[in-house]
């Protein structure tokens, strides 16, 4: 039996298999195909399956296990002490964090309480503004010396503006003291003198004759010796104080200015009895800025 002949075959298509076994042809093995290679990562991060998690161990409790990459930080337990103080710490990403305790610059310094009224040591500059001069007459001198006070006295002769501290006030007052003691003594002794002579005179009379003439001319000496020592002492006295009595009135003037009152409250020790009880307690009392009101205006 003739069989037609086969239609060629076109070029690059394969012939089915039956058609190979026909030929009775052993045809050439084809070349095995190269597998797909695996796609570049180009540095990625390589992934791998989480380990499988450990058997269960039944006994003693097991440590927590270190968590795997990517999965959430369970929150740490909060510690209990101290809490440190500084610089805030750089922040962790991943799972929460305990919250962190405050950081404070610097805890506020507290010291004594300035209460309202209180100055504290008057002295040059504000707010008493003394003289931080002894030469500057215009502001109170405070913390004056018994020198400075006596001079800055006499150079204030008559003024009754301004100020005067403590320390003036009493120094100048210890000064006039010290003069008046002086002719005090004097006057003292010619009261002493005039009462010696004065018993010498009674013992020695006699009630028939008078005075006896022996003793009348040691009575008489003795008599004209203390009216003298009398005389004296307290001509000086009166002279002393009329001539520090303008400055003595406006030291005293310029103290009440420093404790903030008015200067013509002085008349006040013109009160039987009190006055000058009163007075005393004012120049007592401590400076006051306020009584910068009473300085001259520059």
């Amino acid at each position: 039996m003739t069989y037609p002949p086969a239609p060629e075959q076109p070029e690059g298509q394969e012939r089915p298999e039956n058609d190979a076994q026909s030929d009775g042809a052993e045809r050439p093995a084809e070349p095995a195909q190269p597998a797909p290679e695996a796609p570049d990562t180009y540095g990625g991060p390589a992934f791998t399956a989480p380990p499988a998690p450990p058997a269960p161990s039944y006994g003693a409790p097991q440590a927590p296990q270190v968590p795997s990459y990517g999965a959430p930080q369970p929150p740490q337990a909060p510690q209990y002490g101290a809490p440190q103080y500084g610089a805030p710490q750089a922040p962790s990403f991943g799972g929460p964090q305990a919250p962190q305790a405050p950081s404070y610059a610097s805890a506020p310094q507290y010291g004594a309480p300035v209460y309202a009224g209180s100055y504290g040591e008057p002295g040059p500059g504000e707010p008493f503004n003394g003289a931080a001069h002894p030469d500057d007459l215009s502001r109170p001198l405070y913390g004056a010396t018994f020198g400075q006070a006596v001079k800055r006295f006499f150079k204030n002769y008559a003024n009754f503006t301004g100020r005067a501290s403590r320390s003036e006030y009493w120094f100048v007052a210890l000064f006039a003291f010290l003069v008046e003691l002086i002719p005090l003594i004097f006057y003292i002794v010619g009261i002493v003198i005039l009462a010696g002579t004065s018993a010498a005179a009674s013992s020695s009379y006699d009630s028939y004759s008078g005075y006896d003439s022996s003793m009348s001319a040691a009575t008489e000496t003795g008599m004209g010796l203390g009216v003298i020592f009398m005389i004296l002492g307290g001509g000086l006295m009166l002279l002393i104080a009329l001539g520090m009595i303008v400055p003595s009135l406006a030291i005293a003037w310029r103290r009440l200015h420093d404790g903030n009152f008015a200067g013509p409250m002085f008349f006040l020790g013109l009160i039987p009895y009190v006055g000058g009880l009163i007075m005393i307690v004012f120049y007592c009392l401590p400076s006051k800025p306020e009584g910068r009101r009473f300085d001259a205006v520059a």
